[in-house]
C-alpha cells in the first residue's frame, strides 16, 4: 500500500495527517476491493489492510484510533453484503477525516485566546494544531513574535517555518540546542502531541520534554494542542507507549558508520513530557489540565477502554 509506505517512511508525517491518511487508505481499499462477493471475505481483507497500516508507526496513537474508528463500526454493524460493508467503511472514513479537520479549526480558535498581544511564542516539530493556534492568533490581530526549532534529525521545523511564513507570520528558526538560552525571551510554548496518556503525560517529538523542562524552570507557560483522538485508551490499563526508534542514517550517513564500526547511533523519535511540566492541553472540546486526561478518555473512548479490559482479562486467563 502506497499510503502505508508513505507513513512508514515519513513522507506523511504529523499525528493528525497520519490519522487522516490511515482513514483515507481504508476508504480507498474498500472502494478498490475486487475479491469474492462475500462479506466475510471483505471484512478479512479490510482487517489485513488495517493491520498493515497499524504496523507502520508504533508511537502515534492517532493512527490506531483512526483505524479503530472505522473498523470497530464495520465489525459492530454486521453488514449483510459487500456493498453495505463498503458503504460503512467509506462513510466512517469520511466522517473521521471531516472530524479531524474540524477539530484543528476548533483548537485554533480556543488556543488563540490563550495568546496575548505582544507574546513571544515557541513551537517545536511540525504540528498542524499548534501551527493553527499561532496562525489564528496572528490573524486575529495580535502582535506576536514566533520562534520554531529545527527539530533534528529530520528537520521538521523547516516545514513549520515554511507553513507559518506562507500564512503571513514572521518566524525565526532556531537550533534545538538554543532553546534554554532563548527561553528567557519567551512567554509561551505551544507544541502538538502524538499521544496523550491517561495520566496526562504527553508523547511528542524528541526534544519536547527538554523544552518543557526549560519552560518550567523559566516559568514560561507550556501548552499542548491535541485532538481528542490522540488520547490513548490503552494507557488507562497502564500499557506503556512504545517509543519508536528510527534508522541511524537519519543522524549520520552510512559511510560514517562503515568507517567507524565501533560507533552506535541511538535515534529515538519521541520522548515523554510529564504532566507536571504541562500547564494545559488544548483540545477541540476545550482546555483541560493534564490531570483531566482520564476524564477525556472515559468520555470519548468508554467502549474502547471496555474492549481493552476484556482483552486483558482474556489474556490473563490464558
Amino acid at each position: 500500500m502506497r499510503i502505508a509506505d508513505d507513513i512508514r517512511t515519513m513522507r506523511i508525517r504529523g499525528a493528525g495527517r497520519i490519522a487522516r491518511a490511515a482513514a483515507k487508505a481504508l476508504k480507498l481499499a474498500a472502494e478498490k476491493y475486487a475479491g469474492p462477493d462475500d462479506v466475510n471475505e471483505f471484512v478479512r481483507y479490510m482487517e489485513v489492510v488495517a493491520e498493515t497500516l497499524l504496523s507502520t508507526r508504533p508511537t502515534a496513537v492517532s493512527l490506531p484510533n483512526a483505524v479503530s474508528y472505522v473498523m470497530s463500526r464495520l465489525r459492530r454493524q454486521r453488514p449483510g453484503s459487500v456493498k453495505e460493508a463498503r458503504s460503512i467503511v467509506v462513510r466512517y472514513a469520511d466522517e473521521f477525516i471531516g472530524y479531524s479537520l474540524n477539530a484543528v479549526r476548533m483548537i485554533a480558535e480556543i488556543g488563540a485566546r490563550r495568546i496575548t498581544d505582544g507574546d513571544a511564542v515557541l513551537t517545536h516539530c511540525n504540528s498542524s494544531a499548534a501551527i493553527a493556534v499561532i496562525v489564528e492568533a496572528w490573524r486575529s490581530g495580535k502582535d506576536i513574535e514566533v520562534y520554531a526549532t529545527e527539530t533534528r534529525p529530520r528537520y521538521q521545523g523547516l516545514i513549520t517555518v515554511k507553513m507559518l511564513a506562507e500564512a503571513g507570520v514572521e518566524v525565526t528558526l532556531v537550533p534545538d540546542a538554543a532553546v534554554r538560552l532563548l527561553m528567557k525571551r519567551l512567554d509561551k510554548v505551544i507544541v502538538g502531541a502524538d499521544t496523550v496518556a491517561a495520566n496526562g503525560a504527553v508523547v511528542n517529538k524528541i526534544g519536547t520534554a527538554q523544552i518543557a523542562l526549560a519552560a518550567k524552570e523559566a516559568n514560561v507557560d507550556f501548552y499542548v494542542a491535541a485532538e481528542t483522538y490522540k488520547f490513548s485508551p490503552a494507557t488507562v490499563l497502564g500499557e506503556l507507549v512504545e517509543i519508536e526508534e528510527r534508522p541511524p542514517t537519519e543522524v549520520v550517513d552510512n559511510s560514517f558508520l562503515e568507517k567507524h564500526p565501533r560507533v552506535r547511533v541511538l535515534n529515538p523519535a519521541f520522548d515523554v513530557t510529564p504532566p507536571e511540566y504541562i500547564d494545559a492541553i488544548i483540545t477541540e472540546r476545550g482546555i483541560i489540565p493534564p490531570q483531566a486526561a482520564f476524564l477525556v478518555l472515559k468520555r470519548e473512548y468508554g467502549q474502547a477502554i471496555a474492549d481493552y479490559v476484556i482483552k486483558a482479562t482474556v489474556d490473563l486467563e490464558d
